[in-house]
C-alpha cells in the first residue's frame, strides 16, 4: 500500500470546516453581491454554476478540497491511502462532523453520496464520478473506494459539486432546505433574488448571496453599503470611478468564456465554417472591450492556466483574410443567442461585427438567464451560436466528451484521450478539439471582486467551484 497520508494539520486555502470560526458572537450579516441566480439549490438535476457556488463549502462539504497550487489536500477526510495500482482509496474521515439536522455524519453517507451521483443525478457532470467501480464502508470512520482504473482526475473532482456529501434524509430537501456539513444552513431561498445562510456556529457571521442584473447595479449597492463583497464584477469599465476606500482585487478563474457553435446545427456542422469563426474574432480587442484587458487568452482553447495541460499555443490568431478564404465566397447567415448577463452582452456586440466584416449574416438574440437560456440552449441545443463563460472545473470531459451535450462534440479520438487522463493525453486532446474548432474560448475570465472597508479574508482566486463565505470576516 503506497502511504498518501496527508496530515489534516495543514494549513487551509479555501473552505473552512464547520465550527472553525471565531469563539465570540457575531451579529454582523454578510452580503456578497453575485451576477447570475440560481433556477434550483438541486445541482443533482440542474446544470449551472451558481447552484453549486453558493452551496459547495458553505452547506456542502466534500471529502477533500483544493489547495492554490491545484492538489487534493484534506477535508471531511483526514488522510487517505492509495494502493500501489492507483486503483484503491482508503480514505479516514474526520470524527465528530454532524449534518445540520444534528445527524453523524460516517463512512456510510460518503456511499450514498458516492452511488447517489453515480445512479440518481441527472446533471451531466455526473460523469466526473464514471470511475468508480465500488465504494464500501468498512467502518464509520473509514472509506474504501475502488476504481475502475487509475485516475488522478477523479480524486481532483471529490473537491467538486460531485463529491458534496449528503445523506438519504437530505435528498427530499435537496431543491430549496438542502442538508449538509457545512458552516452554513440555508435560511432562506428567494428564486433569483437572494439565498440567506445561518451560521451553525454562532461565532460566525450570517451570510447572504444577492444577485443582481447588472454590475452598475451590485456596485451601486455596495457604495450605498447595502453588501460588503461584489464577486466577479462583470463590468472593469466601472473601477475607475470607484471611491479609493472600496477594494480591488483581481484573481484567477476557471471560466472560459465559451463561444459555443451547435455542431450538429447548419452552418456550424462545416468545420471550415467554425474555423472561419475563430480567425474572425479578435480575442485582444474583446478582452481589451469586456475586461479592460484583465483577461487571459488562452489562445482559444478551453483550458484554464491553472490545468496542468494548459499551453501558450495560439491555435486561432486574429486573421480576417484566413477567415474569408475558409468561406470561400459563402455568406452564412446565422443567430447568436445571448444570455442576459452583462459580459455575454458587451462581448456579443463587437463579435457581431467582425462576424460581418468576414461575410457572415448576424443576428442577437437575446434570452433571459438562467431559465430560458438553460431551457433553450444548455437543455434542448436550440440554437446556432451562444456566449456563456462555462465556471465548473476541469470541464473538458463534459463540454467536449459527451456527444450529447449542447455544443454536439462528437470525436471518438478526443474521448479516448480524456478516458487517459494524463496530462500528455490531455493536452493532445486539447490539440485535437482546437483542430476540430469545437467551440472558441474568447478569454479566460478575470474573477474582479470588491470589498468596502472592514472587509477581510476575501481569496480572488476561484480553483474549485465555491463561494467561500465563512472565510470572509466583517468588522463591527
Amino acid at each position: 500500500m503506497r502511504r498518501a497520508r496527508i496530515a489534516g494539520a495543514l494549513a487551509a486555502v479555501g473552505v473552512l470546516l464547520a465550527g472553525c470560526g471565531a469563539s465570540t458572537q457575531v451579529s454582523n450579516m454578510l452580503t456578497v453581491a453575485a451576477s447570475a441566480p440560481p433556477a434550483s439549490l438541486d445541482f443533482t438535476t440542474v446544470g449551472g454554476a451558481a447552484a453549486p457556488q453558493a452551496l459547495v463549502g458553505n452547506v456542502y462539504e466534500t471529502l477533500v478540497r483544493i489547495d492554490a497550487t491545484g492538489t487534493p489536500q484534506p477535508n471531511l477526510a483526514t488522510s487517505w491511502d492509495v494502493s500501489d495500482d492507483g486503483t484503491v482509496y482508503t480514505f479516514h474521515l474526520k470524527e465528530g462532523v454532524t449534518f445540520s439536522d444534528g445527524s453523524p455524519f460516517t463512512a456510510h453517507d460518503a456511499v450514498f453520496s458516492i452511488n447517489y451521483v453515480k445512479n440518481e443525478w441527472t446533471n451531466g457532470l455526473k460523469a466526473q464520478m464514471d470511475p468508480v467501480a465500488e465504494a464500501l464502508a468498512l467502518d464509520s470512520a473509514t472509506l474504501q473506494v475502488t476504481l475502475s482504473s487509475p485516475s488522478e482526475r477523479w480524486l481532483w473532482s471529490m473537491a467538486t459539486l460531485t463529491g458534496a456529501m449528503m445523506c438519504e434524509a437530505s435528498i427530499p430537501r435537496l431543491a430549496t432546505d438542502p442538508l449538509g456539513t457545512g458552516p452554513y444552513t440555508v435560511a432562506r431561498f428567494d428564486e433569483g433574488t437572494a439565498i440567506t445562510f445561518k451560521a451553525r456556529d454562532e461565532g460566525r457571521n450570517d451570510a447572504q448571496i444577492r444577485y443582481f442584473a447588472d454590475a452598475a447595479s451590485a456596485v451601486n449597492a455596495l457604495r450605498a453599503g447595502d453588501v460588503d463583497v461584489v464577486w466577479a464584477m462583470q463590468a472593469p469599465q466601472l473601477l475607475d470611478a470607484l471611491p479609493d476606500e472600496i477594494g480591488v482585487q483581481v484573481g484567477t478563474t476557471n471560466g472560459e468564456v465559451l463561444l459555443s457553435m451547435n455542431n450538429n446545427a447548419a452552418p456550424f456542422d462545416d468545420p471550415d465554417v467554425r474555423r472561419a469563426v475563430a480567425y474572425a474574432i479578435d480575442r485582444d480587442a474583446l478582452n481589451q472591450v469586456v475586461y479592460n484587458g484583465m483577461a487571459t487568452d488562452t489562445g482559444g482553447a478551453p483550458v484554464p492556466p491553472t490545468d496542468p495541460w494548459f499551453s501558450s499555443h495560439n491555435y486561432y490568431p486574429f486573421d480576417p483574410d484566413r477567415a474569408r478564404e475558409l468561406l470561400a465566397g459563402r455568406t452564412p447567415e446565422i443567430t447568436i443567442t445571448v444570455p442576459s448577463l452583462p459580459y455575454a452582452q458587451t462581448a456579443a456586440e463587437l463579435i457581431f461585427s467582425q462576424l460581418r466584416d468576414v461575410g457572415f449574416t448576424v443576428h442577437l438574440e437575446t434570452v433571459e438567464f438562467p431559465a430560458v437560456w438553460l431551457t433553450k440552449v444548455l437543455k434542448g441545443a436550440d440554437y446556432q451560436a451562444s456566449i456563456i463563460a462555462h465556471v465548473e472545473p476541469r470541464d473538458i470531459p463534459n463540454l467536449f466528451g459527451n456527444a450529447d451535450y449542447y455544443l454536439g462534440y462528437d470525436n471518438a479520438r478526443v474521448r479516448e484521450l480524456i478516458t487517459a487522463g494524463d496530462v500528455e493525453s490531455m493536452r493532445l486532446a486539447v490539440d485535437q478539439i482546437m483542430d476540430d474548432a469545437g467551440a472558441l474560448t474568447l478569454v479566460n475570465a478575470p474573477n474582479i471582486v470588491l470589498t468596502r472597508p472592514g472587509i477581510s479574508g476575501v481569496d480572488p482566486n476561484v480553483v474549485t467551484d465555491s463561494l467561500p463565505l465563512a472565510n470572509i470576516e466583517v468588522a463591527d
